[in-house]
């Protein structure tokens, strides 16, 4: 009887090993976003340079405006969190302007958010038939401007761009400030990758006339001509009406 007991643990101990093995190995990635690898760098130089220098668009369009309020138990990137129990809220412009059926790109979408305390503007390309790429994400945002107008007549540098590839890790490169009591991480040897997509918002900006209607779309939201600003956020924090 004892030698039966143990046959029977032995077996479940070895039946518990095979189960273990059998189990997939659990994958992290994490994103080096102040810091993008060689591979990854020329990754983000070849997806931005892949964007029409000159946009064209079809004659299909939508825009779409809102007020919403910002989920604080889902932090979104690049947002300072609120204190416990502060509630936010941002009105937001979207538009979406379709490309010719033969364009690599099947549309673009620009989005505008103002809160209390920010403005982001983001910019996303989707590839019509992904097989790596997906789409490209490309953000700003303002802590000092007086007025949406004030912000879309300026030169906003780009702080984040992002790529979503097919099956794959996302790769990410953000202006990074340096952490209190640490220096500032050094990004010199990405400003090209930067400036390329600073140059990209700037040209879709004017060809999808945003500096004269996101300010008209505002207005019919009741957001006021001057906002005062001091944080970040991610335009990610918009939802459909």
């Amino acid at each position: 009887m004892f030698a039966h007991k143990i046959l029977i643990t032995t077996l479940a101990i070895a039946m518990a090993e095979i189960a273990f093995a059998q189990q997939p190995p659990v994958k992290v990635n994490v994103l080096n976003v102040c810091a993008p690898s060689s591979g990854e760098q020329k990754e983000l130089s070849s997806a931005l340079a892949k964007a029409p220098g000159k946009p064209l668009f079809s004659k299909d369009y939508e825009v779409s405006r809102g007020h919403s309020t910002l989920d604080q138990s889902a932090p979104i990137p690049g947002m300072q969190p609120l204190p416990p129990g502060a509630a936010s809220a941002a009105d937001w412009v979207r538009v979406r302007r379709e490309f010719p059926d033969a364009a690599l790109f099947s549309n673009a979408q620009y989005s505008f958010s103002v809160d209390s305390r920010n403005m982001v503007e983001t910019l996303v390309l989707h590839v019509r038939d992904p097989k790596d790429l997906m789409q490209i994400s490309i953000e700003d945002s303002a802590s000092t401007v007086a007025s949406a107008t004030a912000m879309l007549s300026s030169s906003t540098p780009v702080s984040r761009v992002k790529l979503e590839r097919f099956g794959k890790a996302s790769v990410v490169l953000a202006r990074c400030a340096g952490a209190e009591g640490n220096p500032a991480t050094d990004q010199s040897a990405y400003e090209p990758i930067f400036h390329a997509a600073s140059s990209i918002m700037e040209r879709y900006r004017d060809a999808l006339g945003a500096s004269k209607l996101i300010p008209q779309e505002l207005a019919r939201l009741g957001v006021g001509t001057s906002i005062g600003t001091s944080t970040k956020a991610g335009a990610g924090s918009k939802k459909n009406p």
